[in-house]
């Protein structure tokens, strides 16, 4: 595994950030880790990073302890905290060519050239990092976390505070580094996850209340179907809610309703309401639950 985390609890004082906490990240995945604010996710990070000690409970990265072997650790761990910590005095290569010695890598001039390229950064490469704008300050800080060349990434809210075309560059960046790396980001952007994202952790109240597949979240948490219908004519709600198999009726938008029901048989019986009403159905569509929605639910 390039992630292992058995039984975490992260203690401040009496309060339990983090309440026995376990779960495993394979290689080559990137995984959304989700929560409300305050429910543990950076904690978590700043664990497998090295950065905090747990309380109790184990955490390896690529088969090295945190605790036992944190140099090791952090050779295999590029990490972008959520407050991108750049020195804003510094030039863009001159920056990235420090970070590179801190590192001790050898031949630095073609590994900061390589990182530019990588992530976008050769026509602002000559600059003062204080001189960017923010999404391109985030790309200063991605090639910082990967130029030693790390198995794993830890990302904590790499898109806060971006514009849309920010967003989308950054996000497809990820995308493209993911496909040779282990990447962990935080965020609370729903639509990131679902673009990126092969596994979802959602965490609440320092405790995992979700760790699945992100195509199958939705599904495996959807307790109710939602039907979008379109009549051609009005009708009365009281005489919609007497159909056999429908939970619930709220109008939508003029002749559109939204029906709760039990399951998709229930579409058969509005059919067979509209012909004894002698109304036709203009459209009849499933309403899927947002990721957003089972977030909701789970950490509610």
């Amino acid at each position: 595994m390039s992630i292992e985390v058995k039984n975490v609890t992260k203690i401040y004082g009496e309060q339990k950030a983090l309440n026995d906490v376990s779960f495993s990240i394979e290689p080559g995945n990137i995984v959304g880790f989700l929560g409300p604010n305050g429910a543990g996710k950076s904690t978590m990070m700043k664990i497998i990073t090295c950065f905090l000690p747990q309380t109790s409970g184990s955490v390896s990265v690529c088969g090295f302890d945190v605790i036992e072997n944190p140099i090791d650790v952090k050779r295999q761990v590029g990490y972008l905290p959520e407050h991108n910590p750049l020195y804003l005095d510094m030039y863009v290569k001159e920056y990235l060519d420090f970070v590179g010695g801190v590192y001790k890598i050898n031949k630095r001039k073609a590994r900061v050239k390589e990182m530019i390229d990588m992530v976008g950064l050769g026509i602002e490469q000559n600059k003062k990092i204080g001189a960017l704008s923010k999404g391109y300050r985030q790309r200063v800080g991605l090639a910082q976390a990967m130029i030693h060349d790390p198995k794993v990434l830890i990302l904590d809210e790499p898109t806060t505070g971006l514009d849309p075309n920010q967003l989308e560059e950054i996000r497809s960046l990820i995308k493209n580094i993911g496909r040779d790396k282990t990447i962990m980001l935080s965020t609370h952007i729903m639509q990131e996850v679902e673009a990126i994202c092969d596994k979802t952790i959602i965490v609440n109240h320092g405790k995992i209340v979700a760790n699945e597949k992100t195509q199958d979240l939705r599904s495996q948490h959807n307790k109710q179907i939602v039907l979008t219908v379109e009549f051609d004519k009005e009708l009365n709600v009281k005489d919609l809610q007497k159909i056999e198999g429908v939970l619930q009726v709220r109008s939508s938008n003029n002749n559109v309703w939204l029906f709760e029901i039990k399951d998709d048989a229930v579409r058969n019986n509005i059919f067979q309401f509209a012909i004894q009403k002698e109304v036709v159905v203009l459209s009849i569509q499933k309403e899927e639950q947002s990721l957003e929605a089972v977030f909701k639910t789970l950490t509610n």
